[in-house]
């Protein structure tokens, strides 16, 4: 694991956006298509705004979700609301795009079909995540049921959530983004950096951000 220090987040927005430009870049060179891994949530969309516009081929990028709440797309607290509003703009609005929530189905009954149809995407040319102070990252949350079994290295692509409190949930597995080819991390402020570095002491069902560490590139500011 390697902490990359931004003075300020929209420095890090700016340093991160160019990054991932750079990587998909890389990968658009030597592959058909490139398979792009995002969170939802507030922190990414500084970092959207900026991605946007870089000039690669966004037509040969399909961009996946790390996870969703089980809501239609018009919900408030949709992520495919937050990538249509902040990432398809500008150049990135020719990339491509494959919603998980399906309208009369629960997260049990789409996950399998899921698992098939992203079974080519991996593995996973670029991951982003975000990390909660918790220590959970896409919908692996610390004391989800099952949880373990979404960690397990036979798990499928993609597992349904459930997490008391919350919506219904479904999320790429621990493997799944394990295997990614490169990984990347934004986290803000000095409570989830202490998570971050407490969690590479604890078990990874407590901890469920440890199953992608081997690798990864974290990105902090204050």
């Amino acid at each position: 694991m390697n902490i990359v220090e931004y003075p300020d987040r929209d420095l890090l927005a700016m340093g991160l956006a160019d990054a991932l430009a750079s990587e998909l870049k890389n990968c658009l060179l030597v592959h058909e298509w490139a398979s792009f891994v995002v969170p939802g949530g507030t922190t990414p969309g500084p970092i959207f705004d900026n991605l946007c516009a870089a000039d690669l081929d966004w037509a040969r990028v399909h961009v996946i979700l790390s996870d969703e709440r089980w809501v239609p797309e018009d919900h408030a607290r949709s992520n495919t609301a937050l990538l249509k509003d902040r990432l398809f703009q500008s150049r990135a609005a020719a990339a491509q795009f494959a919603p998980f929530y399906a309208e009369g189905q629960t997260p049990e009954e789409a996950a399998p079909g899921l698992s098939v149809q992203l079974a080519e995407e991996l593995p996973i040319s670029l991951l982003l995540l975000g990390m909660g102070a918790d220590m959970h990252t896409a919908s692996l949350f610390p004391g989800a049921e099952g949880l373990a079994d979404m960690l397990a290295d036979d798990a499928p692509i993609v597992v349904p959530v459930s997490v008391e409190g919350q919506e219904p949930r479904i999320s790429f597995s621990g493997p799944a983004l394990a295997g990614a080819m490169a990984k990347h991390l934004v986290i803000y402020g000095v409570e989830k950096r202490a998570a971050l570095e407490r969690a590479e002491g604890l078990d990874v069902t407590q901890a469920p951000i440890k199953t992608v560490m081997s690798g990864l590139t974290v990105h902090w500011a204050e």
